[in-house]
């Protein structure tokens, strides 16, 4: 036995030499393979990388942003973050010794958003909203975040956020705004909120939506007017009784763009006695787009894109629009109503100062059309507060003449009702857009016709013709135009003056077998001519024009209004249409319009876009708009 233990013991301190060549050998491996690294240092990051770790935050990725993770690292409080985040909300707004009070708030905003976002807990989201708004608006002046400061947006953007899921319904779907007492982390929060806001004109504001959670598409642009408060779409309910004007002729279908401001008062003090107060204030862009905080004009932040998307979404605007060419006694749903029946709309509350911009639309075609124009010109900060928006639709089948009676007359009717004593100047430089046939309907606002529309289907004066008043009434409207002396400048677009050479081809005389007129408008034509067979051009209701035919270039009425002057003082613009600008000028169209058809001599401006025939939707177009109206108001 102690043989055998001398020869063990001999063989281990053999074996020593060789495992400690094994360890070095090793760690020699180790060291060239890890590259000599320390357990402090640096590495290059993509640019990707770069931005993500400079702009991440609790609203962009989900996570704190490294301003708050220091300050749960500082205190030694991020894995306790982890398990029992209520519990370090609360230690934090206790107060940390030493940490200035702007990063103990931001964090505070910061955690309880993301503690809110996790448990669905909405008195967290309020208490976000609360430390956002006095890391924003601190009672000592001097200690107002520079805006600089990457937190300074980041914070708006929490409170506006914080302000509106804090309001939502249980059930998500709406924004509830009432006055009370709403539960938060470390208190109560005292809401007082004046209903007499949701009234709108002779409407009431109902079922709001976040506006940042609707996904909006169609449009090419959307935009966001940055500032402070909860960016929200309203719909309207009819209130009984109340009948403004103003008002009378917005679409009741319509989805409104407001805001929520949530103004909190001492904060600093109810965060540390646990009963917060605070008023919640409603705005719409037409009652301000600024609000003022200690002493301050801030902007408020609006989305209106979002709105008018919404407006649109499930519409039966776009689903009419052929079956509108096809039959003239078919109407939107909303014509129903006896103050829609003359097809114009407007877009906002008509408001004195602001001058009217009308819109009015093709063949086949409805005031949809004009959607990307409109969110771009409503969203020109230079335009804003400078005009309004009315619309004008009608069956596009009809005769020209006819609905051209009707656009005049709906538009007389309307500057009468709005400013019976003329004293409104903004309402007097109207501006009248036109698009395709929709641009001959505004050249006969600003035409004299005298009778030579009457001459053409009538033999007999107009003061001699038999028919019944209101029939007397239709047809003078319709074939008699002086100019409208509130229209000052008109646009046309893509406009067939001289006829388009599709009207006078084969697809036009086969659409027309297929267009109807409205009943009551043939039975009228129909004892005209039978009262009077002698005086009228027609011999029967088949004889009757439609817009198709008054477009062809061969046709006796685009050949008339082509002849007639424009009135003197009306500024007219241009915007022609081209596909092939590579053919010479002879050959250019737009698939519907010749060029030497839609161009006109003497204009105050003219642009051709390399466009289709439908440009209205086109960069370069709502472009050149946009330059006439900023030129209009000069």
């Amino acid at each position: 036995m102690i043989n055998e233990s001398k020869s063990i013991r001999t063989l281990t301190s053999t074996q020593r030499p060789m495992r400690f060549a094994l360890v070095t050998g090793l760690l020699i491996i180790l060291a060239i393979i890890t590259g000599c690294a320390t357990p402090v240092g640096v590495r290059n990051l993509d640019p990707k990388t770069v931005q993500r770790t400079l702009t991440a935050n609790v609203l962009s990725k989900g996570r704190l942003s490294p301003f708050t993770a220091q300050i749960l690292n500082r205190f030694g409080l991020a894995e306790a973050f982890h398990h029992k985040p209520a519990q370090v909300i609360a230690t934090i707004h206790n107060g940390l010794a030493g940490v200035p009070e702007s990063d103990r708030l931001f964090a505070l905003a910061e955690l309880s958003f993301l503690h809110a976002t996790k448990e669905g807990d909405r008195s967290y989201f309020l208490a976000a909203a609360g430390y956002a708004f006095v890391f924003l608006f601190p009672r000592d002046a001097n200690a107002t975040p520079d805006p600089v400061d990457p937190r300074y947006r980041v914070a708006v953007d929490l409170y506006n956020r914080s302000i509106a899921e804090g309001l939502t319904s249980t059930d998500g779907n709406e924004v509830v705004l009432k006055a009370g007492a709403y539960k938060l982390p470390f208190g109560t929060l005292n809401l007082s909120f004046n209903e007499s806001a949701l009234e709108w004109g002779s409407y009431r504001l109902v079922h709001f939506k976040q506006a940042a959670k609707l996904g909006v598409r169609g449009l090419r642009n959307r935009y966001r007017w940055p500032g402070i408060g909860a960016p929200l779409t309203a719909a309207i309910k009819p209130l009984e009784g109340v009948d403004n004007i103003a008002y009378s002729l917005v679409p009741p279908n319509i989805k409104l763009p407001v805001t929520i401001f949530l103004r909190l008062e001492d904060v600093e003090e109810g965060m540390k006695s646990g009963s917060v107060q605070g008023s919640l204030e409603l705005y719409t862009t037409e009652e301000a787009i600024l609000v003022t905080i200690q002493g301050r004009q801030v902007p408020l932040e609006f989305e209106l894109s979002s709105a008018l998307a919404y407006t649109l979404e499930g519409t039966a605007v776009y689903k009419t629009e052929r079956k509108r060419f096809f039959k003239g006694d078919l109407s939107l749903p909303i014509m129903r109503l006896a103050r829609f029946r003359e097809g114009l709309f407007f877009m906002t509350p008509y408001l004195p100062n602001r001058i009217p911009v009308v819109l009015v639309h093709g063949t086949a075609s409805s005031p949809g059309r004009w959607v990307e124009m409109f969110n771009e010109l409503q969203n020109d900060r230079t335009l804003w507060g400078r005009y309004q928006f009315w619309l004008f639709t009608y069956n596009t089948g009809n005769p020209i003449l006819y609905s051209g009676g009707m656009l005049a007359e709906a538009l007389r009717k309307v500057v009468t009702a709005l400013d019976p004593e003329g004293n409104n100047p903004a309402l007097r430089k109207m501006v009248v857009i036109g698009h395709s046939q929709g641009g001959l309907l505004t050249r006969l606002l600003v035409t004299d016709s005298g009778t030579r529309f009457w001459d053409e289907r009538f033999s007999v004066p107009f003061e001699q013709l038999q028919a019944e008043p209101d029939t007397k009434e239709l047809l003078k409207r319709s074939c008699f135009y002086t100019p409208l002396p509130f229209v000052n400048r008109v646009v046309f677009i893509a406009t067939p003056h001289r006829g388009s050479f599709v009207a006078g081809g084969w697809i036009a005389r086969l659409a027309g077998r297929f267009i109807s007129l409205s009943p009551p408008l043939l039975s009228r034509l129909q004892d005209v001519i039978v009262r009077n067979p002698q005086a009228v051009a027609i011999h029967s209701i088949e004889g009757i024009q439609l817009s198709t035919d008054n477009m062809n270039p061969k046709n006796i009425f685009i050949k008339t209004l082509a002849s007639l002057p424009i009135a003197p003082g009306v500024k007219t613009h241009s915007i022609i249409a081209v596909k092939n600008p590579e053919n010479p000028s002879k050959k250019w169209n737009d698939g519907v319009v010749s060029y030497s058809s839609a161009h006109l001599d003497g204009v105050t401006s003219e642009l051709v876009v390399h466009s289709s025939h439908s440009t209205q939707s086109q960069p370069q177009t709502i472009e050149e708009v946009r330059r006439i109206l900023l030129d209009n108001l000069e």
